[in-house]
Protein backbone atom coordinates (compact mmCIF):
# COMPACT_ATOMS: atom_id res chain seq x y z
CA UNK A 1 0.00 0.00 0.00
CA UNK A 2 1.43 3.35 -1.03
CA UNK A 3 1.20 6.56 0.97
CA UNK A 4 -0.53 9.56 -0.56
CA UNK A 5 2.29 12.07 -0.10
CA UNK A 6 -0.01 15.10 -0.54
CA UNK A 7 -2.06 13.98 2.49
CA UNK A 8 0.94 13.25 4.73
CA UNK A 9 1.78 15.97 7.25
CA UNK A 10 4.24 16.54 10.09
CA UNK A 11 3.37 17.93 13.52
CA UNK A 12 6.19 18.85 15.88
CA UNK A 13 4.96 18.23 19.44
CA UNK A 14 6.69 19.89 22.38
CA UNK A 15 8.79 22.99 22.96
CA UNK A 16 12.17 21.29 22.76
CA UNK A 17 11.43 19.61 19.43
CA UNK A 18 14.01 20.84 16.87
CA UNK A 19 11.43 20.88 14.04
CA UNK A 20 13.30 19.05 11.31
CA UNK A 21 12.02 18.89 7.75
CA UNK A 22 11.02 15.39 6.66
CA UNK A 23 11.13 14.03 3.12
CA UNK A 24 9.12 11.23 1.55
CA UNK A 25 10.11 10.24 -1.98
CA UNK A 26 12.10 13.51 -2.24
CA UNK A 27 8.96 15.50 -1.39
CA UNK A 28 9.07 17.77 1.68
CA UNK A 29 6.12 17.04 3.99
CA UNK A 30 3.88 19.92 5.09
CA UNK A 31 4.20 21.10 8.69
CA UNK A 32 0.95 21.69 10.59
CA UNK A 33 0.14 23.05 14.05
CA UNK A 34 -3.22 21.29 14.40
CA UNK A 35 -4.87 18.31 12.75
CA UNK A 36 -8.29 16.69 13.02
CA UNK A 37 -8.28 12.90 13.18
CA UNK A 38 -11.35 10.76 13.93
CA UNK A 39 -13.25 13.87 15.05
CA UNK A 40 -10.64 14.94 17.61
CA UNK A 41 -8.51 18.05 17.10
CA UNK A 42 -4.85 17.59 18.01
CA UNK A 43 -2.63 20.64 18.43
CA UNK A 44 1.13 20.80 18.72
CA UNK A 45 0.88 21.93 22.38
CA UNK A 46 -1.67 19.15 23.16
CA UNK A 47 -4.18 21.57 24.68
CA UNK A 48 -7.91 20.95 24.29
CA UNK A 49 -8.98 24.57 23.63
CA UNK A 50 -9.54 24.01 19.90
CA UNK A 51 -11.67 20.91 20.58
CA UNK A 52 -13.77 22.78 23.16
CA UNK A 53 -14.20 25.77 20.84
CA UNK A 54 -15.41 23.55 18.01
CA UNK A 55 -17.91 21.79 20.32
CA UNK A 56 -19.26 25.15 21.56
CA UNK A 57 -19.62 26.47 18.02
CA UNK A 58 -21.45 23.32 16.95
CA UNK A 59 -23.86 23.60 19.91
CA UNK A 60 -24.48 27.30 19.23
CA UNK A 61 -25.26 26.54 15.58
CA UNK A 62 -27.82 23.93 16.68
CA UNK A 63 -29.40 26.35 19.18
CA UNK A 64 -29.53 29.08 16.53
CA UNK A 65 -31.27 26.75 14.10
CA UNK A 66 -33.83 25.78 16.76
CA UNK A 67 -34.38 29.46 17.61
CA UNK A 68 -34.93 30.34 13.94
CA UNK A 69 -37.33 27.47 13.19
CA UNK A 70 -39.63 27.60 16.24
CA UNK A 71 -42.10 30.45 15.80
CA UNK A 72 -44.16 30.32 19.01
CA UNK A 73 -42.16 30.51 22.21
CA UNK A 74 -44.06 30.58 25.49
CA UNK A 75 -42.40 31.86 28.66
CA UNK A 76 -44.38 29.39 30.79
CA UNK A 77 -43.65 25.67 30.78
CA UNK A 78 -47.31 24.67 30.37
Amino acid sequence: MKFNIEKCKVMHIGHSNPGYNYLMDNHCLDEVTNEKDLGVIFTNDLKSAAQVLEACNKANRALGMINRTIKYKSKSAS
